[in-house]
Parts: structure tokens; C-alpha cells; sequence
């Protein structure tokens, strides 16, 4: 009896384990594709590294292994300024399947975007939008970054002071040109939310393209190396804040300075908060690659005690399995010694992507502003 128990447990454990044959079948290239270029796939399955070893193919055709399961996923040339696009060189959606066997898919992949210049792509950067710079130096990194700023409508013929709102990965805030995957229009929306909501200023921070995992991961990581999130955060808060208030009317308390992101971008934005409490007062939690760094438990238990204000935690039922499960980890977590109000926000149909951030983005801004 206790062998026929043990093979039933262990045959529910191969049948889980699962994986599949999953081949991608590519039928058309653009005409400018060199012959045994690689092409790599990236997804949610490899924590969407532009560059995943196994994960490449210089051939027609690509196959990789995986459990059974619903993916998102791109194809791009080794990096997120070689991914594909449409016929314009407009970045696309994120593809999407679900693996319940061997699965063979054909693709046509259109563009490239390296192929297509910035200046034969629109700019949809409204008029209230500037580059405060286009290589700020962070001391803390010895790098050089382009920063961002939004406006509010009033801020030209006004004196008063304004909150301040910092997100990551600045190429996708504001311009559509400067994007991978689309922006987060997040200008069109302050400029349309109309008197009766608060209005901010909006000081957006490019990410550091090959850099961009380790400078928003505060450890370090078995697949992508040293975590630089501690540095990054430090030049946030000792850095570019006091750049703001020194060359605009910003309103300098705790409360009326606030972080957000996504995926990555939402780690190093929840974490910042961790770190620096007294440094803002409000959070947008998009999506956050909490998977990446288990390590993240211990400084919730160290620090949520000190971390106060508001918290938007965001997680669609469409990304990673795990996402979900992650997210409401982290908020029982916090739950327990934090004073913050949160909320938790889980949308059904929910994807990784900027388009459904670009959604719900506004959700959150008002929600900030209460």
C-alpha cells in the first residue's frame, strides 16, 4: 500500500512537471534580415532577458521546452533595441500562447527596430513635456542618464508648488518614439483629468538598457549578476531629488513626493520606499518582478515597520503564474507591521505589457491623490 502511494505521488509529480515541445516557425523575415542573424525569444518564461542562452536560433525555426501553461512572449536580436516590430517599425504587442502539448507555431516577424531610426518614428511627447537632460551624471553608478519632466498645465503661469511623481523607465512614459513596447501616455493623461484631480509634476528616469536588471534589483541574482538597486535607489533620493527641488517649485515633504514602475521598474520603486520611507510618501506597484530576488522578505521584515503613506499594488491574472501569488505575498507581508494604506488591484485579461499599465495608470494616479 505504501509503494502504490508512493508511485501515485510521484506520478502526480512528473505529470506536473510537464514540459513540451514548443516550436516557433518562422515563415517571414523583412527583406533587410541577415541570413543566421540569432534571433532570441523572450518572455515570462525566462523573466523576458532579451539575450537568454538556450533561447536563440540562427535557423527557420526555434524550439524550446515548457510546462504546460498560457505565455507571453517577443522575439528580438539580443537586446530590447533589436526587438520586432510592424511594418512601420512600431513596437508590438506581446505575443501570447497556451501550452497544454507539443506545439508548433508559425511566425512572421515584420521589422526590426533598429532598422528604423527615432526620427522616422512619431514623437508623442505632448508640449508640457522636457528633457530636463540628456546625460545627468548618477555619481552613485558613475553613469550617464537622460531625465525626463512633465508639466502641469498651470506650472507656466503660476508661483504655487507642485507634488512630484519619479517613474522608471523613462523611454516609455511620455513618447511613443523612444518606446520598446509602446508609452504609458501618461502626460495625455494629466493633461485630460480636469480641475477637480490634483495636479503633479512628473520626472521619468531612462532605464539603463543592459543595465537595466541589475540597476533595478537591489540583490544580487542568480541569472543577471550583481544587483546595483541600492546604488540606483541612492542616486533617486541623494541625486535627482535634490537636483528637482533645487530648479523647480516641487512641495518637499514626505507626502507629496511619490515613485512608481513596472515590472522591474516596480521592484526598484517598491524597494526605494523600503529603503528611503521618509523619502516618499506613495507608490505605484506595476506588475513588479518580485520572483527575481527571494531576498526581498528580509528587508520588508527590517524596514516595513518605518514605511508610511500609499501603496498601489497592481498584477494582472494574464502575466506569470506567479505574479499574482507574488504580489499578495508581499501585501500580507507589509499588512502585518506597516502603517501604509494599500490597495491590491487584480485585473482579469490583465498582460505584461505598457498598453495595460497605460490603462490603469490613471486608476492609480487618482488613487495617489485622494
Amino acid at each position: 500500500m505504501k509503494s502504490l502511494l508512493i508511485l501515485l505521488l510521484l506520478a502526480g509529480f512528473l505529470q506536473v512537471q510537464a514540459q513540451y515541445r514548443v516550436t516557433f516557425q518562422f515563415k517571414h523575415f523583412p527583406a533587410y534580415h541577415a541570413a543566421n542573424s540569432l534571433v532570441f525569444i523572450v518572455g515570462n518564461f525566462n523573466n523576458w532577458k532579451p539575450d537568454s542562452t538556450g533561447f536563440s536560433t540562427t535557423t527557420d525555426h526555434l524550439s524550446i521546452q515548457l510546462p504546460k501553461g498560457t505565455y507571453e512572449y517577443k522575439f528580438t536580436r539580443g537586446s530590447w533595441q533589436k526587438g520586432e516590430t510592424n511594418l512601420s517599425g512600431e513596437s508590438i504587442s506581446n505575443r501570447s500562447i497556451t501550452i497544454e502539448s507539443d506545439t508548433t507555431l508559425a511566425v512572421d516577424i515584420l521589422g526590426w527596430s533598429d532598422h528604423f531610426s527615432q526620427q522616422q518614428r512619431r514623437s508623442t511627447a505632448g508640449k508640457n513635456v522636457h528633457i530636463i537632460d540628456t546625460a545627468l551624471y548618477m555619481s552613485q553608478l558613475n553613469r550617464y542618464r537622460r531625465i525626463w519632466i512633465y508639466f502641469p498645465e498651470s506650472y507656466a503661469t503660476s508661483h504655487k508648488k507642485y507634488p512630484v511623481l519619479y517613474m522608471q523607465d523613462g523611454q516609455n512614459v511620455f513618447d511613443d518614439s523612444t518606446s520598446f513596447s509602446g508609452e504609458w501616455g501618461v502626460d495625455e493623461t494629466l493633461d485630460t483629468l480636469g480641475p477637480q484631480t490634483r495636479e503633479c509634476i512628473v520626472v521619468a528616469v531612462d532605464h539603463g538598457g543592459d543595465k537595466r536588471i541589475n540597476e533595478y534589483s537591489p540583490f544580487n541574482m542568480e541569472k543577471y549578476g550583481a544587483g546595483e538597486g541600492d546604488a540606483y535607489a541612492d542616486f533617486l533620493v541623494k541625486t535627482l531629488k535634490p537636483y528637482i527641488r533645487k530648479h523647480y517649485r516641487v512641495k518637499k515633504d514626505r507626502k507629496h513626493q511619490a515613485i512608481a514602475g513596472s515590472s522591474m521598474g516596480g521592484l526598484i520603486s517598491f524597494y526605494t520606499m523600503l529603503k528611503y520611507p521618509k523619502a516618499f510618501g506613495g507608490a505605484g506597484v506595476f506588475s513588479p518582478a518580485f520572483w527575481v530576488v527571494p531576498q526581498l522578505k528580509d528587508a520588508i521584515d527590517a524596514n516595513a515597520k518605518k514605511v508610511k503613506g500609499r501603496i498601489y499594488f497592481y498584477a494582472g491574472k494574464e502575466e506569470s503564474e506567479s505574479m499574482v501569488p507574488d504580489i499578495m505575498a508581499v501585501f500580507g507581508q507589509m499588512c502585518q507591521t506597516s502603517k501604509a494604506k494599500m490597495t491590491t488591484v487584480i485585473r482579469t485579461g490583465g498582460q505584461h505589457n505598457e498598453a495595460r499599465w497605460r490603462q490603469e495608470f490613471p486608476l492609480f494616479y487618482k488613487w495617489l491623490m485622494q
